[in-house]
């Protein structure tokens, strides 16, 4: 059976004919402060066989806590912690892929991943590339996935990246960075349990908040908009002015933030992100910058593009007092910075979301490395 195919309609009026994206989008949610106690019950229909595990992809700052203890463990379930000190790679998604293959003579009956933004990226890899042939690398892109995924489950314990709800995974492969767009990607079920969010450091949460609220100004401020990513993408950047501007209790602004990942993520499902993540790529390309301190780096110097956005920017980081990284880009050669701007030209649809479809000629090698070099 196919699903979420490309649909076309035919715009008499005009004598076009458009084309509209059928999006998927996460089929079942569960929200609510403890809510994660309910992932037993949750996966056992999902169980094919005792021989078929769960296996739980999990942040590594849980490792020897308490947390592990909850998770619902039987038969042949496996728990791997991974690190999120560094940027999801393809090598490292098939490494996942070949030790799950070795370790079980049947496919897992759910991949399930526990963390930040990049163990959900890397859950969603997973999946995707436990049916499908060759490596992670060659899925990078948009669309090339033929094969349905492994069933997979998201659940965040920090909010801001949107990887709980997007259509992508991005990765960082041996010659770019860029995501495994694809109908498969989405996860089958999410779970959002604000509690799992208590004790984030202070810098962690501000980042990856930020990571949200750029995607909010990139969505609302680029060519790509339209009333379905605007409903989105303007919630979410009112949630995220509340939680970063106001001063509410602990565990109201835990809630908050998790909605706004929530509905920023959903703002770029008909629409896309911008200069900052584009110029962000960049960074996490070369240098290795956690994607979202590369968007805060890149978006303070881009008040010509979103002026607004970094005005408000700049009051969240002088608010909650935080010192961005100075001199990052300081001592890179010519052929470093001749890299980052290849990577970053390299995401088309984000400079045509943020510029328009003559985007090439409002944009150029040396705009960006002036950009680089403030960094």
């Amino acid at each position: 059976m196919e699903v979420n195919k490309e649909f076309e309609i035919q715009q008499k009026s005009q004598g076009q004919k458009m084309r509209y994206r059928n999006f998927p989008m996460v089929p079942r949610v569960v929200y609510g402060n403890g809510s994660f106690c309910q992932l037993g019950d949750i996966l056992m229909p999902q169980r094919k066989n005792s021989d078929a595990p769960c296996v739980f992809l999990v942040d590594d700052v849980f490792e020897g806590t308490s947390f592990v203890g909850r998770i619902p463990v039987i038969f042949s379930d496996q728990i791997i912690f991974i690190s999120a000190d560094e940027e999801p790679k393809t090598d490292q998604v098939d490494a996942l892929v070949a030790k799950i293959k070795q370790d079980f003579s049947e496919l897992p009956s759910g991949i399930i991943g526990i963390g930040g933004g990049t163990l959900l990226d890397l859950a969603k890899a997973v999946a995707i590339m436990l049916t499908n042939k060759g490596n992670a690398s060659e899925y990078q892109g948009w669309d090339l996935v033929q094969r349905p995924s492994v069933y997979h489950v998201g659940i965040p314990t920090i909010s801001g990246t949107g990887a709980e709800v997007s259509r992508t995974t991005v990765l960082l492969g041996p010659e770019k960075k860029l995501g495994i767009n694809s109908d498969f990607t989405v996860f089958d079920q999410v779970i959002l349990d604000p509690e799992l969010t208590r004790g984030v450091e202070k810098e962690q949460w501000f980042f990856t908040g930020m990571d949200c609220y750029i995607h909010c100004i990139e969505s609302l401020n680029g060519t790509y908009l339209n009333a379905f990513s605007q409903s989105y993408g303007e919630k979410a950047l009112e949630l995220c002015k509340e939680v970063y501007l106001k001063d509410l209790p602990a565990s109201i602004a835990r809630e908050k933030l998790m909605m706004a990942s929530w509905h920023g993520g959903m703002s770029i499902a008909y629409s896309q992100v911008g200069v900052a993540h584009a110029m962000s790529y960049g960074l996490s390309y070369l240098l290795g910058v956690k994607h979202g301190v590369g968007n805060c780096l890149v978006f303070q110097h881009l008040a010509e593009f979103y002026p607004e956005g970094v005005a408000l920017f700049q009051q969240m980081i002088e608010k909650h007092a935080i010192d961005l990284p100075q001199g990052v880009c300081k001592n890179l050669s010519d052929s470093d910075f001749e890299t980052m701007i290849s990577v970053s030209l390299g995401m088309e649809p984000l400079w045509e979301n943020a510029l328009g479809k003559d985007w090439y000629n409002k944009i150029n090698p040396e705009k960006l490395r002036t950009i680089y070099e403030k960094i």
